[in-house]
């Protein structure tokens, strides 16, 4: 992971409506934004920023770049992401929702070969507060800290950044894995790379009832995370039956990968609902009952932290 202030940043579809606002409000946070790419508008300035027609052809002039935001339309998304990787951008966070599963399995495995870390698609981003600001966090609701949030949904990531800040918690980094179909990066994967983060001393998960990954993340903390995790599921006191946009994008991924005998039916299910919680519960893992209690939660596991020094 190398999110840091003087990151070179570059924006993939500069010029959709998305990415001429946020790269703006992530230019005023203070993100070294260093150009924008569209194809058919290079030469062109947006917000102060050169646009280039290619990956290749913006890294000539600005020089090497960290991380790079794409905005572009979903049918777009691979060929976009597939560009920086070939040009050497180890980072690559997807703002589009709707990506089509086949291209994000294509791209799963480009990037797991070029050992290119994928955030998203359908994701906020990621916001290191008071460093740096990648995507479409709003920054009002963080502040620097020593927390890790990492979390399947979009807005419930920024009531939670709220609440923490309210209660004087500070974050070390928000994350906003995606809520598409298949993502690029896991709850497991983030857990590792805050559990070695030295700016880390707790992590806040968010998972969701309508999504994959909360039973692996929680067998993987049990097994392998030092640092102490609380837990907030999305959705458990949703009606049965009632239709949840990520079960169905989840349905979606399944058969695209050849797995139709692991396909749930669609809408909220109690019985997998208490089985996310009681692996969470399985594992010792505090689970909170909404966000509002995930504050005082933080601030009990991390007085054993606390004594210990």
């Amino acid at each position: 992971m190398n999110f840091k202030a003087d990151s070179k940043v570059l924006i993939q579809g500069i010029t959709e409506s998305l990415g001429k606002v946020h790269s703006q409000l992530m230019k005023a946070y203070g993100t070294q934004v260093v150009g924008g790419v569209s194809a058919g508008y290079g030469g062109q300035q947006i917000n102060g920023l050169p646009v280039f027609d290619m990956v290749e052809q913006a890294l000539l002039e600005v020089g090497p770049v960290d991380t790079t935001v794409i905005f572009v339309s979903p049918y777009q998304v691979l060929d976009a992401a597939l560009e920086a990787i070939a040009s050497g951008i180890k980072q690559i966070i997807i703002i589009t929702e709707g990506v089509p599963p086949l291209d994000m399995v294509h791209l799963v495995r480009k990037a797991e070969a070029s050992e290119t870390l994928v955030v998203g698609p359908n994701t906020p981003g990621v916001i290191v507060p008071g460093k740096v600001l990648l995507g479409t966090h709003p920054q009002e609701f963080y502040t620097p800290g020593k927390i890790g949030l990492i979390s399947r949904s979009g807005t419930l990531t920024y009531e939670i950044a709220n609440e923490l800040t309210k209660a004087g918690l500070g974050q070390s980094i928000g994350v906003g894995i995606g809520s598409d179909a298949i993502i690029g990066s896991s709850f497991a994967q983030w857990l590792q790379i805050l559990d070695e983060d030295d700016d880390t001393e707790a992590i806040v998960l968010v998972g969701e009832i309508g999504s994959g990954g909360e039973e692996a993340a929680a067998a993987y903390i049990e097994e392998a995370i030092d640092k102490p995790v609380i837990a907030y599921l999305a959705g458990t006191y949703a009606p049965k039956g009632k239709r949840l946009g990520h079960a169905g994008d989840l349905i979606a991924a399944q058969l695209s990968v050849g797995n139709p005998d692991k396909v749930r039916p669609i809408g909220a299910d109690p019985e997998t609902a208490q089985r996310k919680l009681s692996a969470f519960k399985a594992a010792k893992i505090p689970v909170a009952e909404r966000p509002s209690d995930i504050p005082s939660l933080v601030k009990k596991v991390l007085k054993p932290a606390s004594k210990k020094k």
